[in-house]
């Protein structure tokens, strides 16, 4: 591709600067987030997020390891699970563990933390355990697993006095399985009539089946009548009951995932009801901002409800700056920008985003992919004031996560059999795109630490403690002679500390955060990937104008390809960040990048 420029590099004769790490002493942790605007007051696009597992991460409080007491009947069916030596199962980690180490995500510059979902789960379903908080039985109290009510409205009030914000995720969708089919559990509801290695464990029913009488006759097993809280959730009719999803049509909006009751999210009794839950965790424990679960398989209509009712309360509680974002797991800007437009929704996670990056990096696809995507950022403007919507710089942007599995784990992966050091480059450099790049970033716990994993789901949820678990152990980090047997809680570790200088830049340079992204560059194979982040001036910034320029190529790049033909002025510039060293000012090495700021 052409230059498309505001600048010139014309025979470009830059300064330039390395920072310097060092790894050979312990780094004395200090808090960052204090140096920040009060977490009251900041923006989404302020934020540097941390998204955590808190039973993987650290064990403060061994009494809650198996959840609910041997004597409390009323959540008897919310203690067990416990097994540090099984991926699926409950290893221990809670809240008091998490309130015990925000020195160490202070230090690293987080000002935001991410939790999967912390209310009560049923302990065990189908030979594994709710340790990842997506089976919720109880909307109105924490899993005990990971603590009480009281402990989480300390973990908040410790993390807002270091000025780092936290936010829920939450799960609309659908609860934990309770609801059986006669028709495939028997009259019962305890066995199995049907071979469900031949498919779906419980085949979807369409509406048009429905319509032709087709249908199954939902039960509840005796006991478990009133598992359910609120009470209205244990009335089978608000559930669509229609059999498993294939993903696919409309089995993806009405059908079980994998026996997961689906709520009838199409019904006014359900979306006020779940408006209320909601409303009631924000009245109970004032967290800065919802992460959505499962957010495409629920009707647009939800949500036109869902979100402004509950941006509109938590701002009558005084949280100024509440915010949402969803999971809408597709990698096409068209689809996820349809939910923060139409369905009204703040944000979404950039899945398309992580998958430009996987291009780019892992199958070393031209940096034109880059490009491709960013040209689609007009999808999410909109007009419409009342829904919420901004426009990409609010996007949520990350390499991994809990589900789809590690970056670093797509390079190990990868054909093209990267040596670790070209490993550990790779990654850096997608954090960086992360990092500066239009969006938000996240860091997925772990990552600063070098975890690699065998894969997504379970696979890639491993534990920052101690761990027990031998396919966990088995792992190679990165940039380190540690395993996920150590404890992982090093602040030397070269991830860590690089990951503190991009959140460091992040929060020091407006632009990075609130500029106007311009590609300037990009190239049809693995090379330079050049934009410019511009902030205009205002009363609360001076104006600022930052190239950043990306090269993931393995072999040196220069800036001459950023040369406008019939010649230009020299732009006068400096160097803000050099990510490694070059010989030569126009120089980007080999999958580096470079920050300049444009006078």
């Amino acid at each position: 591709m052409n230059f498309i420029s505001k600048c010139s590099l014309l025979a470009m004769s830059l300064t330039w600067l390395t920072p310097q790490l060092s790894y050979a002493h312990e780094v004395k942790l200090s808090a960052k987030a204090a140096q920040l605007a009060p977490y009251q007051q900041r923006a989404f696009q302020d934020e540097v997020f941390y998204f955590v597992l808190p039973d993987r991460f650290y064990n403060g409080d061994s009494s809650n390891d198996l959840g609910a007491g041997a004597n409390d009947k009323k959540r008897a069916v919310s203690r067990g699970g416990f097994d540090k030596t099984h991926k699926g199962m409950y290893h221990g980690g809670d809240l008091a563990g998490l309130t015990e180490k925000l020195p160490y995500l202070d230090n690293m510059g987080i000002s935001a933390i991410w939790l999967t979902p912390v209310l009560r789960n049923r302990a065990m379903q189908a030979g594994t355990s709710g340790y990842h908080g997506y089976w919720i039985l109880d909307f109105t109290e924490i899993d005990p697993h990971l603590g009480s009510n009281a402990e989480l409205k300390h973990f908040i009030d410790q993390a807002h006095k270091r000025n780092i914000k936290v936010f829920f995720d939450i799960i609309t969708n659908h609860t934990a399985d309770v609801i059986k089919y006669q028709e495939c559990h028997g009259e019962d509801g305890l066995g199995w009539l049907i071979d469900a290695s031949k498919g779906n464990d419980c085949p979807f029913i369409s509406l048009a089946e429905l319509s032709q009488g087709k249908h199954y006759t939902p039960l509840i097993p005796a006991g478990d009548e009133l598992l359910k809280s609120p009470a209205w959730l244990n009335d089978m009719s608000v559930y669509h009951n229609q059999g498993d999803s294939f993903w696919q049509g409309e089995s993806s909006i009405r059908g079980d995932f994998a026996g997961l009751d689906d709520l009838y999210t199409q019904k006014d009794s359900v979306v006020q009801g779940m408006i209320a839950i909601y409303q009631d965790i924000i009245d109970e424990f004032k967290p800065d901002g919802l992460r959505i679960d499962t957010v495409k398989h629920v009707n647009i209509e939800f949500w036109q409800q869902f979100s402004p009712a509950l941006m509109q309360h938590a701002k009558k509680q005084g949280i100024a700056n509440f915010f949402m974002f969803g999971e809408v797991y597709s990698f096409e800007p068209e689809i996820l920008s349809r939910f923060t437009t139409e369905a009204k929704i703040p944000s979404v996670l950039d899945f398309a985003l992580q998958g430009a990056i996987t291009k780019a990096l892992v199958e070393q696809q031209g940096t034109e992919v880059l490009a491709q995507l960013f040209a689609q950022d007009h999808f999410y403007q909109s007009d419409d004031k009342s829904s919420n919507s901004r426009d990409a710089n609010q996007l949520v942007n990350f390499t991994g996560n809990h589900d789809m599995g590690r970056f670093a784990y797509a390079l190990k992966q990868s054909p093209h059999n990267y040596s670790e050091q070209a490993q550990i480059q790779r990654n850096l450099l997608a954090h960086a795109m992360v990092f500066f790049s239009r969006g938000v970033p996240v860091i997925y716990y772990g990552d600063e630490q070098g975890f690699v994993g065998d894969g997504g789901d379970q696979a890639s949820r491993q534990d920052m403690m101690p761990s027990l678990v031998a396919s966990y152990n088995d792992d190679d980090l990165l940039a380190t002679d540690k395993t996920t047997a150590d404890n992982n809680f090093d602040t030397n570790h070269l991830f860590y500390q690089t990951f503190a200088k991009y959140a460091q830049l992040y929060q020091e340079y407006p632009a990075l955060r609130f500029g106007e992204q311009t590609v300037l560059y990009a190239q049809d194979q693995p090379g330079v990937f050049a934009i410019s982040r511009q902030v205009k001036a205002s009363s609360q910034y001076q104006a600022q104008n930052l190239l950043i320029v990306f090269n993931t190529a393995d072999k040196v790049q220069y800036l001459d390809v950023l040369t406008v033909k019939g010649g230009a002025k020299q732009t006068d510039s400096e160097v803000v960040y050099r990510s490694a060293k070059a010989e030569q000012g126009d120089e980007i090495a080999a999958l580096s990048f470079v920050i300049y700021q444009l006078k």
